[in-house]
């Protein structure tokens, strides 16, 4: 998330907190895809991670996109943490081990993704390469350990620190050392929103095993094809996960409502200063009786930062976020725009798409999700393996593009960007599989030929 939200609103009651999620609907359009996608920085000259401070530090490097950009600082205590375009053309922000991420704008369709992507990595090269700095394409840190790893001075991400570790195994991994890609998607109405939400979900591992690219970790192959998508399965049980709840009968905002009010919080905000109230609940702050925080009432930026605390792999706010993916190459970033443009816009595809998934069991979704970082497109429910699901899932979405039928300036449709993925599918291979046998042929079994070969 680029920014916290500051409305100061003062909300009565739950139907306040389930009238603002409604208030996403849109019921004529249009519809718009948002990409997010992160970045590892690394100094090319050694390998080093690149730490906050410093002449060629991360602040610096912000200091440059902004002197480029002309966008607007976000600070925390005085520190530039971030930048945002007031024009509403998308934001820049820290992850918590300086991953530095893209929050781009609600585009039209992946064309836009694309001229967007690049644009943004043209400023980076021009701001980073005088700095001697990259950017890894991998979806997790293949070198660093945690230790070595820097920490951005921002005030959520220390109290996020303090309590990973109280509640899962793999939390300040997932903080510190993953990057992800994630997709944002419209709804048009609550039936629309948990139609969007049941196949998101289900179709998750198959995404996962797609854009599986993470299988080094500290200096060696860590078994996995995709560690960030494991890691996730040992965060935090109360705010990760395949949401079974949503398959149920009654789904709504209101049942996401409930959902949310039942994942402890991290922190209030209050001007600029951050409450470290983690473990405490919501409903708790809805009623004034928060014991960490006497007297304080919840406010709309209270309820929108929540939601931005919880983790499930499909994330409702007021539009959808596709959050199973790891980052890679720029061609992989816009394949996932293009992939749920054709799902989820199109009514012959997203009825397709419900097809596909009719009848699965909570119990199939999650050996799928509990599957897919291991054995990836080979993955298996009801004797079907992931990469036939992944098949079908990319052909329902390639339809929908054609209908669609949104052309670039040399007439192409976006289809074109969903190429990576089916040949991808097509062959069987997950990315990590190229980058495993790079680690066990040519590079010697060392990583760090990655820091020449996986990057931006």
């Amino acid at each position: 998330m680029a920014r916290d939200v500051v409305d100061s609103e003062v909300v009565e009651s739950r139907d306040a907190l389930v009238a603002w999620l409604e208030a996403g609907c849109k019921p004529t359009g249009p519809f718009r895809i948002g990409v997010e996608h992160e970045k590892i920085p690394f100094y090319r000259a050694d390998r080093s991670p690149v730490p906050y401070g410093g002449e060629r530090g991360i602040r610096a490097l912000l200091e440059g996109m902004r002197a480029e950009l002309g966008w607007e600082r976000i600070e925390d205590r005085e520190n530039l943490i971030g930048l945002y375009d007031a024009e509403g053309g998308g934001a820049i922000s820290l992850e918590p081990g300086g991953q530095f991420e893209l929050s781009g704008a609600p585009l039209e369709d992946a064309h836009g993704a694309l001229t967007e992507l690049d644009r943004h990595l043209a400023v980076c090269r021009t701001v980073a390469d005088p700095m001697g700095i990259g950017f890894l394409t991998l979806g997790m840190s293949p070198k660093w350990s945690l230790a070595e790893t820097p920490s951005m001075p921002k005030s959520r991400y220390e109290i996020m620190a303090r309590y990973m570790p109280k509640v899962g195994s793999r939390g300040l991994d997932m903080m510190f050392r993953t990057a992800t890609v994630q997709a944002n998607l419209d709804f048009s109405s609550e039936q629309d929103m948990v139609a969007k939400m049941r196949v998101g979900l289900a179709l998750q591992p198959a995404i996962a095993a797609l854009f599986a690219n993470s299988p080094f970790t500290d200096g060696k192959l860590n078994g996995l094809l995709s560690a960030r998508s494991e890691i996730w399965r040992h965060t935090d049980p109360a705010r990760t996960g395949m949401l079974a709840f949503a398959f149920e009968p009654g789904m709504g905002f209101e049942r996401y409502v409930d959902y949310a009010l039942d994942v402890p919080l991290y922190f209030v905000k209050r001007g600029d200063h951050y409450l470290d109230v983690a473990g405490a609940s919501f409903r708790d702050l809805l009623a004034g009786r928060l014991k960490q925080a006497p007297g304080e009432r919840a406010t709309i930026a209270d309820w929108a930062n929540h939601l931005s605390s919880i983790f499930p792999e499909v994330r409702l706010k007021r539009y959808l976020e596709m959050r199973g993916a790891d980052v890679g190459p720029p061609e992989r970033i816009v394949a996932l725009s293009a992939l749920m443009a054709g799902l989820y816009y199109d009514a012959c595809a997203l009825s397709s798409a419900e097809a596909l998934i009719k009848g699965w069991t909570a119990a199939e979704r999650q050996k799928l999700r509990d599957g897919a970082p291991m054995l990836g497109l080979g993955a298996e429910m009801r004797g079907r393996s992931l990469r036939a699901i992944a098949l079908d899932m990319l052909a329902i979405a390639h339809g929908g593009l054609k209908r669609r039928a949104r052309l670039n300036a040399k007439g192409e449709d976006e289809t074109v960007c969903l190429r990576p993925l089916e040949a991808i599918a097509e062959s069987g291979e997950e990315p990590a599989r190229y980058w495993i046998e790079r680690y066990e042929g040519p590079w010697g079994r060392s990583v760090e030929p990655a820091f020449d070969e996986a990057v931006f």
